[in-house]
């Protein structure tokens, strides 16, 4: 599997655990999807992710997301 495609399953992840959290324990996990957001946003403009970072130096193949 990709670096790319790696991050978009961990970041879906992360969003789906902290909704589900916001409604089973506090709302306040709704802080940590704006986070998740945000650095996804800024991904995205600006092509730098600490997630694809680590993982590329964990030896993970880079690629496209959906080749």
């Amino acid at each position: 599997m990709s670096i790319d495609r790696l991050v978009l399953a961990f970041a879906g992840s992360f969003i789906l655990v902290s909704l589900a959290l916001s409604q089973l324990h506090s709302p306040h996990w709704l802080w940590f999807t704006a986070f998740v957001g945000a650095n996804m946003l800024q991904a995205a403009f600006s092509g730098f992710c600490p997630l694809a970072k680590i993982l590329k130096a964990l030896g993970k193949k880079p690629g496209a997301a959906f080749d």
